[in-house]
């Protein structure tokens, strides 16, 4: 199975003690977000998980526990994008995220780590004609050190909306002229453009429109096949066709604070839950209560161990 630790906050850059902790003791608990009564105990084995999958925007906390992660097969996104902080209140300067971004290249592998460059943005500042430019500077920094970029465009949820009001959808003109360029300059550094969640507009430009992080990716960064059911196969909106996993993190914890996160309501949610946070804990924020109902998730390995991918 898949364990993802990257759709709901991100781990590597607040909470890698608290996930090396969790290594080290062999399970996690995790709360129902819809009913945080329920509560999920995994086991992480590496007999049963298959894959840890991270998203984070700075992997450098990460690095010191490397070695813990051994077991494991990995799949990395780092996402590094050249807002400032009117965008990205806390996220580290974007040399050195890139810095950490080879470091951890060089530790996993080219197969298990690409680069995401998103959410894309425009209005008066961040203009095309920035985008394109600052995205050819990063894309030859980070040229040898992945073979895939993932794009997306900004989708404006409610909880956006209310951190970002002046923000607007990104025209079909802008997405065009955005993608075939990046399609252009990402061919010449060695990668691979893949639009997440966001159609097949810009595949006849070039772009891989079959999924950022679709069971392809995963066997790759395994060097195995998986046997993946169409049940196991998580889906959104009807356009994403990547396996997500089960997903250990928690929302409203993600210290970056970006305006354009779709998983943090509110800023003092997130300085709160923060505070609750122990490294000690098996839960993310806070501990057990009395009311909890607790259950043990069904894992197995999905690895097929009769087919061994020759990459």
């Amino acid at each position: 199975m898949i364990i993802q630790t990257g759709m709901r906050t991100d781990i590597p850059a607040f909470y890698s003690q608290w996930l090396a902790n969790r290594i080290r003791e062999g399970f996690v608990m995790v709360r129902n977000p819809y009913n945080p009564k329920q509560v999920t105990r995994y086991s992480l084995s590496p007999d049963v998980v298959d894959l840890i999958a991270f998203c984070t925007k700075n992997p450098a906390p990460m690095l010191p526990y490397m070695d813990l992660l051994k077991p494991y097969g990995q799949y990395w996104f780092v996402s590094i994008t050249p807002y400032g902080a009117e965008l990205e209140p806390n996220v580290p300067d974007q040399r050195k995220v890139m810095e950490g971004f080879k470091e951890l290249s060089g530790i996993v592998g080219i197969d298990s780590i690409g680069w995401r460059y998103d959410p894309i943005v425009t209005d008066d500042v961040h203009t095309v004609r920035w985008h394109i430019a600052e995205f050819e500077r990063m894309a030859n920094t980070l040229a040898g050190y992945t073979r895939t970029c993932v794009i997306s465009f900004i989708d404006i949820y409610k909880k956006v909306e209310r951190n970002l009001p002046n923000v607007k959808e990104v025209s079909q003109s802008e997405r065009i002229a955005i993608g075939k360029e990046f399609v252009r300059i990402a061919d010449t550094c060695g990668m691979v453009i893949k639009p997440c969640a966001e159609g097949r507009e810009l595949e006849k430009y070039g772009a891989d429109c079959s999924g950022c992080m679709s069971v392809r990716t995963l066997e790759q960064a395994l060097h195995h096949s998986l046997d993946i059911s169409q049940r196991q196969r998580n889906q959104r909106n009807g356009q994403c066709t990547c396996l997500l996993g089960t997903d250990i993190g928690a929302y409203d914890t993600c210290g970056h604070l970006c305006k354009y996160c779709y998983a943090n309501a509110n800023p003092s949610f997130v300085i709160d839950n923060m505070k609750k946070h122990d490294p000690a804990s098996p839960f993310l924020v806070g501990n057990a209560m009395p009311d909890d109902v607790v259950h043990e998730a069904k894992q197995k390995s999905w690895i097929d161990r009769q087919m061994h991918l020759e990459l």
